[in-house]
């Protein structure tokens, strides 16, 4: 998915060291989403948790996105035109509905429920997205993972993963990325990484064994969930609830009458300075500027998308501001 924002903010992630907890627990954070109109003949909303100012990445994840449940009747659904991306790998997972994706790997897939697509843009990638005819209602959420500078000039890549349902103490859980509740996934990432689709069953409590070198997060879909360590946290539907390395253990609670349903994401800390603008993730401002000339003119290193018929070809670049990015410190983790 592209960030289309027309004025994006630059945005240049450094990992803090670590800080030592409370008593020696992780840390526990409530971060709120922001609303961001997407595109398409009606402009369909996204909330989006990450980037913020409260924090920049949780392991390697550096972009969250959560939308719908959305008519597309409505709302116009999901129509964008190919783009581009370097230094990273984007991340589709649906709750409700059916995405035609198409990159100039020359990949033409579906996106549906329960299977996750994972596409590398390292050197440089392009692809479009677009809601297909038949989806009615359009749920999801669109995740991007910064890549490590020995793998940010990965080539194009593709991948496709149905994760079992498999049962938990209190619900079930889909595993896309990385391990968790004795499932695995088979998909590739350059850095320690989880991805989960976890189902809190009324009023159930979950209690998951975590890598206690990870960052955690959990973002609610639906329903109200506490996220607990000694201490814990009640997260509302869209907000995403940060817990720090040290935490061998996260409980999850349904504070609700009715299922609840998160996403969980987790990684270790990303050691690494990262700068976002755009559909871009680089490392420095000139770089950025070489990505955008490259997209402009044209260049190879982005390729094509065949078959997309959209009203415009191509998504022009955003302007890029005059000012310069200024560092920023993503807070301790711990």
């Amino acid at each position: 998915m592209s960030n289309v924002e027309t004025q994006p903010v630059e945005i240049e992630c450094e990992h803090g060291p670590d800080a030592p907890g409370s008593a020696g627990r992780p840390l526990l954070e409530v971060i709120s989403s922001r609303e961001v109109p997407l595109g398409g003949p009606r402009a369909m909303p996204v909330r989006r948790t990450l980037p913020q100012r409260a924090r920049s990445l949780i392991g390697a994840w550096c972009f969250a996105d959560h939308y719908g449940p959305d008519d597309v009747a409505l709302t116009g659904g999901m129509d964008v035109a190919p783009h581009p991306h370097t230094g990273l790998q984007t991340v589709s997972w649906l709750f409700t509905g059916e995405i035609e994706h198409r990159d100039s790997k020359g990949v033409h897939a579906m996106v549906r429920p329960g299977e996750v697509n994972l596409m590398t843009g390292g050197h440089g990638i392009c692809h479009s997205e677009v809601s297909t005819p038949e989806t009615t209602i359009l749920h999801g959420v669109q995740l991007w993972v910064a890549l490590p500078d020995a793998a940010r000039d990965a080539p194009r890549n593709f991948e496709h993963y149905v994760p079992p349902v498999v049962s938990v103490d209190g619900g079930s859980a889909r595993v896309f990325l990385g391990s968790v509740a004795g499932s695995s996934s088979p998909v590739h990432t350059f850095t320690p990484l989880l991805g989960a689709e976890l189902t809190l069953e009324p009023r159930a409590s979950v209690r998951l064994d975590v890598d206690p070198t990870f960052e955690h997060g959990v973002l609610v879909d639906t329903g109200s969930v506490r996220l607990e360590d000694i201490d814990g946290v009640d997260l509302a539907r869209a907000d995403l609830g940060y817990a720090g390395i040290g935490a061998s253990q996260l409980t999850l609670t349904n504070l609700t009458d009715e299922p609840a349903r998160v996403v969980l994401l987790g990684g270790e800390p990303f050691g690494e300075e990262i700068v976002m603008w755009w559909n871009f993730v680089g490392r420095s401002h000139e770089e950025i500027e070489a990505f955008l000339d490259a997209w402009q003119a044209e260049a190879e290193r982005f390729g094509a998308v065949q078959g997309y018929t959209g009203d415009v070809a191509r998504l022009p670049a955003p302007p890029l501001p005059n000012a310069r990015i200024k560092p920023r410190t993503n807070p301790p983790s711990a």
